[in-house]
């Protein structure tokens, strides 16, 4: 059986190494199928719809703990019933499988039932934090 993205852990980055190519950054979008390949395939975005501000606020504290834990931290955005969460490996300017690693457990976190799809982004009815992250 094969181990899926969300299974597995992120491993350090220490640079030295290329960045995915545009074929092989959507061979891993096709477990997270709901982020977009941005600025030429060197990074990953997805933007996420709550009812309020506190909502995404909550949402973004859990990325901010998931982060922690795997060492691998994303850019995000948030306001009033939205947050954008964006993906890249720094150090090698481009998309890692850690990038993508990272993108099915905030999709995890996200919990995407009931859900629906407004353009670009996803909208979570009835969003509320259900879990804490393991330390």
């Amino acid at each position: 059986m094969t181990e899926t993205l969300a299974e597995k852990t992120c491993t350090p980055c220490r640079g030295g190494i290329p960045p995915l190519t545009h074929e092989e950054a959507e061979r891993f979008r096709a477990q997270a199928s709901d982020w977009e390949l941005r600025d030429d395939a060197h990074r990953i975005e997805r933007t996420f719809r709550f009812r309020n501000f506190r909502e995404a606020g909550a949402f973004v504290q859990e990325i901010s703990e998931l982060a922690e834990a795997e060492g691998h931290h994303p850019d995000i955005s948030f306001g009033w019933g939205y947050a954008t969460v964006g993906l890249q490996t720094k150090k090698i300017k481009g998309l890692h499988e850690n990038d993508f690693i990272m993108a099915t457990k905030i999709d995890q976190i996200f919990d995407p039932r009931p859900r629906a799809r407004v353009g670009n982004a996803t909208s979570l009815i009835g969003w509320t934090r259900r879990r804490t992250l393991p330390r």
